[in-house]
């Protein structure tokens, strides 16, 4: 039987805020039907369920160590030799991994998207595009406030005490500093399209040439 050519990973990130997801998500739906799949760094939170709720809610989640990157790691290369995953799905109004998982099939291309894909260099090794949005921090901090109060239920108060006090400083030390793995950097995330349509474009040319 002949063997199929490896999947090709695409990391995208950036901070939060950034438009890194609209990036990822942007370039998802450009290909409609095709081999294409999206894995969120996100949905990989540690499971929290042996902590008090009160506990819960001190989780720093923009420091490396509030991810299972083992099981990331463990999960990518499952898709990377075409086998089945089961992706976890995280609980935000809990702060603790649900009880519920995705099945996702493995596909041609992976778009790994999160803020901190780019910190573990066991994650950079298994990538072959990278790539960092790069977006001003008030503009950052704005799509922060209206995402984690429309979708996290967060009141505004426990959004500007979180950002000025865990979200700001760990970009400062841990995601800043990863622009420097990237091989492409695109500002103003989901609205500079001239990038977004170079991305699709070396998309597409992958897809051709595996279809020869």
């Amino acid at each position: 039987m002949e063997k199929k050519t490896k999947p090709i990973v695409i990391g995208v990130t950036g901070g939060s805020g950034s438009g890194k997801t609209s990036v990822s998500q942007a370039i998802y739906n450009h290909f409609p039907g095709r081999s294409i799949m999206m894995l969120e760094q996100d949905s990989y939170y540690k499971n929290q369920d042996h902590l008090d709720f009160e506990e819960r809610l001190n989780t720093n989640y923009d420091h490396p160590f509030a991810f299972d990157t083992d099981l990331l790691i463990k999960h990518l290369f499952k898709l990377l030799n075409y086998e089945t995953i089961e992706k976890p799905v995280y609980d935000y109004t809990k702060h603790t991994r649900s009880n519920e998982v995705i099945v996702q099939e493995p596909k041609e291309v992976i778009i790994l998207e999160g803020i901190l894909i780019l910190e573990d260099p066991r994650l950079r090794e298994m990538m072959d595009i990278k790539v960092y949005v790069d977006t001003d921090d008030d503009i950052r901090i704005i799509r922060r406030i209206k995402r984690d109060i429309e979708e996290r239920a967060r009141t505004l108060d426990h959004v500007i005490e979180q950002y000025l006090g865990v979200v700001k400083p760990m970009h400062t030390q841990f995601i800043e500093p990863t622009k420097k793995y990237a091989d492409i950097i695109i500002p103003e995330g989901g609205r500079n399209q001239v990038a977004i349509d170079l991305m699709t474009t070396k998309i597409d040319t992958i897809f051709k040439k595996r279809s020869l």
